[in-house]
């Protein structure tokens, strides 16, 4: 059973992160209505990512067994980490790129990580409902500052892309927007694939991987705050 404690601690991860991502964006806030949906939609990713990760579970299985090094690779960065990010883009890609609100590159960074930060919570409320309060801990230092990660990263090509789309730079365009699926894709991929081998070795290169992630981001983060610019002239 889900208590208030275990729920707090849960979601306030998410809360605190929100508001470090929000406080970066200088220039002009993003509506509230926006923000809320976004991070609504994104925590409805969770659903298709389960549906869709156990459908593919189940036919992968059929061909491999579910304890060789190949399976781990396919179910980290296709069943889950191409699901859930692919999931999230979606939601962005939908719901913000014609959006009025979204007139400087920061704003991109800033929808990218409430989407993420939207599936972040979701899955820590269902991970503390099942396995308690100690994993609410566990996750507020690795899992839910990944998604965020993610999330930064996710935004910058995201950013990118839009602008290159305003001066009608089309190559530039499409490539920022893969780089904004992809980035993702395999940062959590390897994320979750160091953490699933069941070798010594990858736990060390996870928390290695981890911090200079960590690090990488912020540094992102604090650049496209700093050169936040108006997507339109």
């Amino acid at each position: 059973m889900l208590t208030t404690l275990a729920l707090e601690l849960a979601v306030i991860p998410g809360i605190i992160l929100f508001i470090f991502v929000w406080r970066n964006d200088r220039i002009e806030k993003e509506p509230a209505k926006l923000l809320w949906i976004l991070f609504f939609l994104g925590a409805l990713t969770i659903l298709s990512a389960m549906l869709i990760g156990m459908a593919g579970e189940y036919v992968v299985t059929m061909f491999m067994r579910d304890d060789t090094m190949l399976f781990v690779l396919i179910d980290n960065f296709i069943l889950t980490a191409l699901v859930e990010e692919g999931g999230k883009y979606f939601v962005l890609k939908k719901k913000t790129w014609k959006d009025p609100a979204f007139n400087y590159t920061y704003d991109a960074v800033m929808y990218a990580v409430t989407v993420s930060l939207g599936f972040a919570v979701a899955e820590n409320i269902l991970y503390v409902s099942m396995y308690g309060i100690g994993t609410a801990v566990v996750r507020a230092l690795t899992a839910v500052p990944s998604h965020v990660i993610d999330g930064i990263f996710m935004g910058c090509y995201y950013g990118y892309a839009k602008k290159a789309s305003a001066w009608g730079n089309k190559p530039a365009e499409k490539s920022n927007l893969r780089l904004a699926l992809i980035i993702p894709v395999l940062l959590h991929g390897f994320y979750d694939f160091c953490l699933s081998t069941g070798y010594d070795i990858f736990i060390l290169i996870f928390w290695i991987f981890d911090i200079t992630m960590v690090i990488l981001a912020y540094k992102r983060l604090k650049k496209m705050s700093a050169d936040d610019t108006p997507i339109y002239y």
